[in-house]
């Protein structure tokens, strides 16, 4: 309808350029002063002829443009290749923790470490005091080295002949001093002879100078006169007066500073009597 339109006010516009010649003659071809003169057809028709082309094809494209938006929108086309990849976003938020995997395998032995730091320092060694010739026999016998051995677990050492007396300076009662030597697969001191019973009074400090021996508590056993294990006793150093008759069941031999041995009724010294076993 639009094109119709156009066609008929084109139409119109030819009939009124053509067929009013005065008009259009004055407007395009008169004089000043306004007086008719001849006119050329043939010129005014192509003048009127390329005016109203030009005209006419001005009014096609702007009809045109309106009907190609109001049409129907026609059918998807078909899917275009992909595009090439866009550029790298910026790092997301940290995600939540997983949980733990399981362990992995045992990886091979790595190569030696660099030296640790020095140790704290180790508490003083036992003391092997005694004759240098007792000592000599014990190190020259393989024996006699695995009692070196023991006796170096001990704060305290002496040596004399084949046998060492060892001590912790622990102190207890009679019953104690049994039982630890035991524990150490030891015996209670018990002198033997003069130079053993010397090398005992030696573990004797200022204020504490008495020390249980492995003598038979059971006065019914021997009278005082067999060691633990019940043989005859083949050294003894008895104060005098001792051993104490008056005492009747259970009485406990003390060794004192001056060597000699007293049998006491109260075996439960626990602060006062030193605990010294023998190897």
């Amino acid at each position: 309808m639009r094109i119709s339109i156009c066609l008929l006010w084109t139409e119109t516009i030819i009939h009124k350029f053509y067929f009013n010649n005065t008009l259009f003659i004055s407007f395009f071809f008169g004089s000043s002063e306004g007086a008719a003169r001849p006119v050329d057809h043939s010129q005014v028709n192509t003048f009127c002829t390329e005016k109203i082309r030009m005209f006419f094809l001005f009014c096609i494209l702007g009809l045109m443009a309106p009907i190609s938006y109001s049409l129907p929108q026609g059918p998807a086309g078909p899917k275009g290749d992909p595009g090439p990849p866009g550029a790298v976003g910026p790092p997301g938020f940290p995600g939540v923790s997983g949980i733990p995997g399981f362990p992995g395998e045992r990886g091979e032995k790595g190569g030696r470490g660099f030296p640790g730091l020095p140790g704290i320092p180790g508490r003083p060694g036992a003391c092997l005091c005694g004759q240098d010739s007792p000592a000599q026999e014990l190190r020259d016998s393989p024996d006699d080295l695995q009692k070196m051995k023991k006796a170096l677990n001990f704060v305290k050492a002496r040596t004399t002949g084949s046998k060492i007396f060892v001590s912790n300076k622990e102190r207890g009662s009679f019953s104690r001093a049994v039982e630890f030597c035991s524990e150490q697969g030891l015996e209670l001191a018990l002198p033997q002879n003069e130079e053993e019973n010397d090398a005992v009074t030696k573990f004797f400090g200022e204020e504490y100078n008495m020390a249980w021996i492995g003598v038979n508590n059971n006065k019914a056993q021997g009278n005082f006169g067999s060691d633990m294990k019940n043989q005859p006793l083949t050294f003894t150093k008895w104060s005098e007066g001792q051993p104490d008759e008056s005492i009747e069941g259970i009485g406990c031999t003390l060794l004192f500073k001056d060597g000699v041995w007293r049998v006491g009724r109260d075996c439960s010294m626990n602060m006062l009597v030193y605990i010294i076993c023998q190897i």
